[in-house]
């Protein structure tokens, strides 16, 4: 049973790409990052994104035009044209396509406060980068 959930995952995930669907790049060895998009993944909506865990050695996001270190290295959300948005940017993405978060992304488009989040971001990478990341995994597939 495990494996046909796994072979029909990765055959939506195909789907979904060559479809142009939504798609966020996630770190799921990353505890907090883990338990970031569990929770976005359980929200209504949720199911129409391509969810790619990068550390998973059968999701290479060079596929997509993303280096594995670029991807470790900063958050990345392609929208449904084909857009990367990156950092805080793919996170104000990713919740307007969340109808529980929709909300919180028009409040921070419209009062601009994405250099704020932006900044906020940098910090936490400052912080993650260093615990998470050397230079031997960094970059690289599992």
């Amino acid at each position: 049973m495990i494996e046909s959930t796994t072979a029909t995952h990765q055959a939506s995930q195909a789907g979904a790409r060559a479809s142009g669907a939504p798609l966020v790049l996630f770190d799921g060895q990353c505890p907090l990052c883990s338990r970031e998009i569990a929770h976005y993944r359980r929200r209504r909506g949720a199911d129409r994104i391509d969810w790619i865990d990068i550390t998973q050695a059968d999701n290479d996001p060079s596929d997509l035009g993303v280096s594995r270190a670029q991807a470790m290295a900063r958050f990345h959300v392609r929208d449904a044209n084909g857009r990367w948005h990156t950092g805080a940017a793919g996170f104000v993405q990713l919740w307007s396509w969340l109808p529980a978060y929709r909300w919180l992304a028009r409040l921070v488009t419209g009062l601009r406060l994405l250099p704020v989040m932006e900044k906020g971001y940098t910090l936490f990478l400052r912080w993650r980068t260093p615990r998470r990341c050397d230079s031997n995994s960094c970059g690289k597939a599992p």
